[in-house]
């Protein structure tokens, strides 16, 4: 056995680091490129998304409980200071930090 990298192992890992790295990517970068989530959105409408949580009423939406909003839950991919990212739940779609919707779960 030879301690050279063959030419076919030496391509193979640098195309693997080419892969890899744009997911490496900050989080923030990637949310630029995806499209605000519309309310209007079947999903969106479905799970009762706002993009405000703050102008929810409790009494009218009992699964709501003051103080969530995206940036607090699990589903959000970004830092709870970011003002907006991606979620799991809309995929393809940012959501506002201060939204919210009923697939709400609170980060540990």
């Amino acid at each position: 056995m030879s301690p050279t990298i063959a030419r076919r192992g030496f391509m193979k890992c640098a195309l693997s680091g080419a892969a890899v790295i744009p997911m490496l990517r900050g989080v923030g970068a990637w949310a630029a490129d995806l499209t605000p989530l519309d309310p209007a959105d079947s999903l969106a409408q479905s799970l009762g998304f706002v993009p405000d949580a703050s102008k929810i009423d409790a009494n009218a939406n009992p699964t709501f409980k003051v103080g969530q909003h995206c940036s607090a839950c699990m589903q959000y991919r970004g830092k709870p200071s970011d003002p907006t990212s991606g979620c799991s739940i809309y995929s393809g779609h940012s959501v506002p930090s201060a939204g919210w919707c009923r697939a709400f779960v609170q980060r540990g």
